[in-house]
């Protein structure tokens, strides 16, 4: 035997158990389980109640039903669009909830996969840029080649932009290029009407392809802004697609992190529309522009009319959600 055999040997004899393996443990008896109920509406459980008692008194099993919520979750979903206080039947989701959650993830990987057409961009009447990435592939592997302009672009961006303004506008595809190529031209136009409304000097709109958040820093920052605002197309939830972001910096430099900036999500025609949003976005960039800073130093506490519910920790307003499937199931009348 080697050295380190005898080690261990010599130091499991002083510990008092020299077989390498544990001891064997008795089994643990266990318990009967539970006989396995489902759970109904009330007027099935009664109707089962009084069919399936026998003399003996035993338990009645009730017919599975999609009925199963509580007072809780009904108040609930009336104010999140999410998938919650959808019920079961027996231990699993109701067809038609599986129906509606397939149809949603379609959408969501729908939106992820598109692509900016070629040209889409100069159709628009906007500066066509590109960051670094090569494809579709790459952009969503590689983040952080997305965060920087490549060569041709930045020099059409140095040549063709306007200097020194107060806003620099951006429209992105990001995760949605379906949200950008849909409401995004909508909110664009909307939020250089607003800021110019304001006094604020618009700079040249741009679009950019495979852009990430932090592409602005670099476009304000070759432009002289004093605030970049990118509209991107957000992360797709389920059944969100078609949804945007808008992200405002001050002061746009390389180096800046995410507690520099200011954003507002959920732009689509279910949430906050292009008109709502563009007229809080034109206010968050004077505001930005007056306190000279952005992020979490910024200061919105004068704000609450104008901004609501963008200005302060508060409740958003209930959201409706909108259906992508229907079956028979969902036709029918809830109970109460």
């Amino acid at each position: 035997m080697s050295v380190t055999r005898d080690l261990i040997a010599e130091l499991r004899r002083k510990l008092g158990e020299a077989s390498p393996m544990p001891p064997r443990r008795a089994p643990r008896k266990l318990e009967d389980r539970p006989p396995r109920r489902f759970v109904g509406s009330p007027d099935v459980v009664a109707k089962a109640r009084k069919t399936n008692l026998g003399a003996g008194g035993a338990a009645a099993v009730v017919p599975p039903s999609v009925d199963a919520s509580s007072a809780f979750a009904e108040l609930a979903v009336e104010h999140t669009t999410a998938l919650i206080g959808i019920g079961h039947v027996g231990t699993r989701y109701a067809t038609d909830v599986v129906l509606q959650f397939q149809a949603e993830l379609a959408v969501a990987h729908e939106a992820v996969l598109a692509v900016l057409p070629e040209g889409w961009a100069e159709g628009q009447g906007l500066l066509a840029l590109k960051s670094r990435v090569g494809d579709h592939r790459e952009y969503l592997l590689r983040p952080d080649l997305g965060r920087r302009l490549d060569d041709p672009s930045l020099a059409a961006l140095r040549q063709h932009a306007k200097k020194n303004v107060d806003v620099q506008p951006i429209l992105a595809d990001g995760l949605s290029a379906v949200a950008c190529q849909g409401a995004g031209p909508e909110l664009l136009a909307l939020y250089v009407r607003e800021c110019e409304a304001l006094g604020l000097s618009v700079g040249t709109p741009v679009c950019a392809q495979f852009a990430r958040v932090w592409l602005e820093d670099e476009i304000g920052s070759e432009v002289s802004a004093k605030v970049a605002t990118i509209l991107l197309g957000e992360r797709p939830g389920l059944g969100t697609g078609d949804g945007l972001s808008a992200y405002l910096v001050y002061e746009p430099q390389l180096g800046k992190t995410d507690g520099d900036r200011n954003m507002m999500s959920n732009i689509h025609a279910r949430g906050t529309t292009p008109e709502v949003a563009a007229k809080r976005l034109a206010l968050l960039s004077a505001t930005m522009i007056e306190q000279r800073v952005s992020g979490v130093a910024l200061d919105l506490s004068g704000l609450a009319v104008e901004l609501g519910e963008a200005a302060g920790r508060v409740y958003r307003a209930p959201q409706p959600r909108v259906r992508l499937v229907h079956t028979e199931a969902s036709l029918e009348e809830p109970r109460r």
